[in-house]
C-alpha cells in the first residue's frame, strides 16, 4: 500500500467521522430542550429527607403557583456548603411571603442519613429532597453542582445560576421579591 493510499483512507475516515459527529450533534441538540430563563421548568421527582409534612415523592408540580428556587446540590460539594447559609437567611427573610426554596441533593444512593446531618448542621427550614438517582441533572441539563433556577408563580425558569452564590444579597432578592408581587395564575 502506498502512503498516498493510505493518506486516502485516513481522509476517509476523518470525514466519515466528522459528518457522523456533526449529524450526531445536530440530532441530539435538538431533542435537548434548553433550560434556560424563560423556559418551562420541567418535571422531575425527589424524595423528601427533611422539612417536608409527607414521605411521598415530589417535584416542580407540587409547588404550583408558588414562586420558587430550585437548588441542585450534594454534600460533598463546597460551594453548595458555602451558600447554604445565604439560601437559609433568604428563606427567613422570604419564605414567610411566599418564597419556596427547594434544595435537591444529588448525593450517592444511600446518602439519607448524611443529608439529613447536612440539613441539620446548617439549620435548614427549607424542603430538602434527595434524587439518589441524579436525573434532576439530565433533566435540568445541568454542568455541575451547585445550580439554581428561579422559577415565577407561572412555572417558568427566570433565572439559571451555575456555582455558588449569595442568595440573601440585595440583587437575588430584588428579583424574588418581583416575582413574589406577580398575580398568581
Amino acid at each position: 500500500m502506498t502512503a498516498r493510499t493510505q493518506w486516502l483512507i485516513v481522509a476517509g475516515i476523518v470525514a466519515l467521522v466528522g459528518g457522523g459527529l456533526a449529524l450526531g450533534s445536530r440530532s441530539f441538540g435538538e431533542s435537548v430542550p434548553a433550560v434556560e430563563a424563560g423556559a418551562k421548568a420541567p418535571e422531575f421527582s425527589a424524595v423528601p429527607v427533611a422539612n417536608v409534612a409527607d414521605s411521598r415523592p415530589r417535584g416542580i408540580g407540587a409547588y404550583k403557583g408558588q414562586v420558587v428556587l430550585l437548588n441542585i446540590w450534594a454534600t460533598w460539594c463546597d460551594p453548595c456548603r458555602a451558600e447554604m447559609p445565604s439560601m437559609q437567611r433568604l428563606q427567613n427573610e422570604l419564605g414567610p411571603k411566599g418564597l419556596r426554596i427547594v434544595a435537591v441533593s444529588v448525593d450517592q444512593p444511600g446518602m439519607e442519613q448524611a443529608i439529613k446531618d447536612f440539613t441539620k448542621e446548617f439549620g435548614l427550614t427549607f424542603d430538602v429532597l434527595y434524587d439518589a438517582t441524579q436525573k434532576i441533572q439530565l433533566t435540568y441539563v445541568t454542568s455541575g453542582v451547585p445550580e439554581t433556577f428561579v422559577i415565577g408563580r407561572d412555572g417558568v425558569i427566570r433565572k439559571r445560576v451555575s456555582g455558588g452564590t449569595d442568595w440573601s444579597a440585595e440583587n437575588q432578592k430584588a428579583l424574588i421579591r418581583q416575582l413574589l408581587a406577580e398575580p398568581a395564575s
